[in-house]
Order: structure tokens, then C-alpha cells, then sequence
């Protein structure tokens, strides 16, 4: 018999402003009482939601019950960049040049397979292009080295036979309004969404065919026999099969502690800018995103919806192993980020910051998913390396594949990668996690 209280629940630092930025959500549906399900699913971002409607396709008949600790859209989910990314993205690396042609290679069927899923679902649930656009991105680079950088990464593209497009500064500047911007190189297979925008329409249409309760954390989790049942405030979820789809917070169940990175990044938006205005004009095309030629610098990103735009800009890391952030934290930071973002847009200097947040990314020293039957029919689903949207999506829908006894080709691959490296004891992990993060981020210079 497997027992584990779970010792802590999520902690959001900002509002999440992809979700605030939406109409109001309907009332909650919270879990109240004790169930049956097939299949229990705790947490209900990408990877819970791929999970339970991989599951439904498998299994059409199955219940199905999803658990989430907040409100849909407003945790991790909802608090990323919105950049669906199909090439390598190994932030504990420093760069995106592949070392390994063959590994990357997987990598990268691996990132279309649940690109193509995600497709799926928004062509299904008919999310509109505001929500769910295959316009690809673009690695900016506004240094002599992010120039350098970009230059390997062609070289490694080439070599596999990628499609990519090479942009000098004038393309940039039309692109984005600005001339911070040396060079870019565009690559075509990656998918912008609002990512609130997407997990919301994604679980009201789950909802219909399956049991998604909100504000409901699982503070307790246990095997008696056949069966793991999953104990909230307020009720319980009994079923013979348990996917964990919690990230970082796969520890508080039990697995994987000590062996992995848990990473905070910090984002601030704009408010709203009218097609009418100046500020608009200004800041190029209705809707681009750039990610850094250097990872550790800063994600910048200009979406259209609903006959405005907002540019939300990404800067900065820290490794916090408890799982949350100060107000101070995001504050600090977020001033750093007001810096960065006049650096860049020196004509939008002051345009002001509606909102800012901290997002919890978890990483492990070997790059591998936190993935696979834990125990005997509770399964993981953890771990995205940096890469949450496209990582979770994968991990979800192969987990539930797992559950359900289905093998494939996919499944054996991804299953077969190593477990996650132990990290070093804990202060020499803090001290040593955040000197790299600095010195990368120090060397990223004005990338950042």
C-alpha cells in the first residue's frame, strides 16, 4: 500500500494575464464528494488535458476525472510565453545548436507528434488563429554573438535538412518596429497561441465528455488493493489508474525528489494598444514572436486579438527549490524588465505594464523527462525541460497511451530515455544552479 500527503499545493506569484485579459470563467465545478472514475488525471494543464482527451479517443466509453488545484488557465498553464516549439530547446545547455544529429532529430519528431496533437484539438474545438496560429517564430539576435549563435544553429538546421529563413536587420525592424535587432532566422514550424485562450476552449470541451473539477488540490493520495484514490478538501476521486500531470510537483507525491530544477522565469505585458493608435503603428506587423539567440535572453512576443494588441516580454531565471516566489521577486524583476523593454522599443518608453507574473518551469541536469509507471498504475507525466506547451502536450498523450496498454514507436522512444540526474545535495544545488543561470544570463548580455 502506497500512502503520500502532499506538503505543499501550487503558489502564483502576478495574476496570469493571458487568462485576466479574457472574458470571465463560468463558476467552477468543484469536487464535493466521493467518486468513482476509470481514470483519475491530477492537474489540468497541457499535459492533463492531452492526457484525458487521449484517453477519450482510446477509450471513448472510460469516466474520466481531471483534478486541478486552481482555476483552469490561471497556474503554470496559463503563465508561459505561448510559443509552441518543434526544434531543439535545452536550456540547460546555453544554445540551440544540436550536438547530436540523430538525438535532435528525434527530438524534433517527438515536438511535431504533439504539435500535430494540439493541431488536432484546436481544429476539433475550433479555436480561431487569435488563439492557435501556425505562423512559426523567430530567433532574434541583437549581438555579434547571438548573430554567431544563430549562425550555428542554421549550420545544425542545414545538416538535418530544416527549413529556415535567414532575416537581416531591415526585415527585423519591419517585423517588429524596432531596429534593437541585428539579424533573425525564422523557422517556420512552430505554433503561436494565447495560452490561456487555448487551455480554457480546450477544457470546456472536455468537460462535456468527461469530469473536470477546479479548485479541488489533492492533499493526499493513496493505494488500497486495485485502487488509488485522490483526497481533496472537500471530496475524493477513487480509480484503478492515476496519471500525474503536476510537473515539478511530482515530488509532493512521493517521486523524484532530489533530481529536479525547479525554475522560475518572469513576464510582464502591456496593456491593450488600438490599431488607431501611434504606439500601434509602431510596433510592426499585427502579430510576431521572437525567442532569444541565446536562450538564457529575452522572449519577446506581439499578439492581435479582438482589435487590439498587447507585447509581452520574457527575461530572467532563478532556481527556487520550495516552488514559489516573493511579491519583492517579481517586482524586482519586473523593473529590470521595464529596462529591457524601453532598451528595445526606446519609442514606447513608459508605455505601461498592466501586468506582471512568475512562471514555475521544471528542468532536469540530463535534459529527460520526469515520465514512465512510478508505481503500479500511477504514472508521471512531469518534467518539460523549458519546453511546457509542446513537452507536457507529448508527455499527456503518452501517458495516457501507457495507461490504456497502447504501444508504439513514440511510446518506446520516449520511455526509453534515461530517469532524471540527481542533483547535487541542496545548498550546493541552489549556489550553484543560480551562479550558472547568472553567468549565462551575464554572457547573454544584451540579449536579455
Amino acid at each position: 500500500m502506497s500512502n503520500y500527503t502532499a506538503r505543499r499545493t501550487p503558489v502564483h506569484r502576478g495574476p496570469a494575464a493571458w487568462s485576466a485579459i479574457l472574458p470571465a470563467q463560468d463558476a467552477p465545478v468543484e469536487l464535493a464528494a466521493d467518486v468513482n472514475a476509470d481514470f483519475a488525471i491530477i492537474g489540468a494543464g497541457f499535459a492533463g488535458l492531452s492526457a484525458a482527451r487521449r484517453l477519450l479517443q482510446l477509450a471513448p466509453g472510460a469516466k474520466i476525472a481531471v483534478l486541478e488545484a486552481g482555476r483552469i488557465a490561471e497556474g503554470a498553464a496559463g503563465r508561459n510565453s505561448g510559443f509552441m516549439i518543434d526544434l531543439p530547446h535545452n536550456l540547460t545547455s546555453g544554445k540551440y545548436s544540436p550536438n547530436d544529429t540523430r538525438q535532435s532529430a528525434a527530438e524534433i519528431a517527438q515536438n511535431r507528434f504533439a504539435i500535430a496533437f494540439a493541431t488536432s484539438a484546436a481544429q476539433q474545438y475550433g479555436m480561431p488563429r487569435g488563439v492557435f496560429d501556425p505562423c512559426g517564430k523567430t530567433n532574434a539576435a541583437s549581438t555579434a554573438r547571438g548573430e554567431k549563435l544563430n549562425a550555428e544553429f542554421a549550420r545544425s538546421l542545414a545538416s538535418m535538412r530544416e527549413t529556415y529563413e535567414k532575416l537581416d536587420a531591415a526585415a527585423m525592424r519591419d517585423m517588429t518596429g524596432t531596429s534593437y535587432y541585428r539579424g533573425g532566422l525564422h523557422t517556420p514550424g512552430a505554433v503561436m497561441i494565447q495560452p490561456a485562450a487555448y487551455i480554457r476552449t480546450f477544457a470546456a470541451a472536455l468537460a462535456k465528455v468527461a469530469d473536470i473539477y477546479e479548485n479541488s488540490p489533492v492533499i493526499g493520495l493513496k493505494q488500497e488493493g486495485s485502487i488509488w484514490t485522490a483526497r481533496t478538501p472537500h471530496g475524493a476521486v477513487s480509480a484503478p489508474k492515476v496519471i500525474l500531470a503536476v510537473n515539478g510537483h511530482v515530488e509532493d507525491f512521493g517521486h523524484f525528489a532530489g533530481h529536479l530544477m525547479h525554475v522560475f522565469t518572469y513576464a510582464s505585458m502591456t496593456k491593450a494598444l488600438r490599431p488607431s493608435t501611434e504606439e500601434f503603428k509602431r510596433t510592426g506587423v499585427d502579430a510576431w514572436g521572437l525567442v532569444p539567440a541565446d536562450p538564457m535572453g529575452a522572449t519577446v512576443r506581439k499578439f492581435s486579438s479582438n482589435g487590439e494588441a498587447r507585447l509581452v516580454i520574457r527575461t530572467r531565471f532563478t532556481f527556487d527549490p520550495q516552488l514559489q516566489v516573493s511579491k519583492a521577486r517579481v517586482a524586482k524583476i519586473a523593473a529590470a524588465q521595464r529596462r529591457s523593454f524601453d532598451g528595445r522599443f526606446p519609442h514606447l518608453k513608459g508605455l505601461p505594464m498592466e501586468f506582471r507574473w512568475a512562471g514555475r518551469l521544471c528542468l532536469s541536469l540530463n535534459h529527460v523527462p520526469a515520465f514512465g509507471e512510478i508505481e503500479e498504475n500511477l504514472y508521471s507525466a512531469c518534467c518539460e525541460n523549458g519546453l511546457g506547451t509542446v513537452k507536457s502536450t507529448l508527455a499527456g498523450l503518452l501517458a495516457a497511451d501507457l495507461a490504456a496498454g497502447i504501444h508504439s514507436d513514440q511510446l518506446d522512444e520516449f520511455r526509453g530515455q534515461p530517469q532524471p540526474s540527481r542533483l547535487p545535495p541542496a545548498p550546493l544545488a541552489w549556489l550553484g544552479i543560480n551562479s550558472v543561470i547568472r553567468w549565462q544570463e551575464m554572457r547573454a548580455g544584451r540579449e536579455g
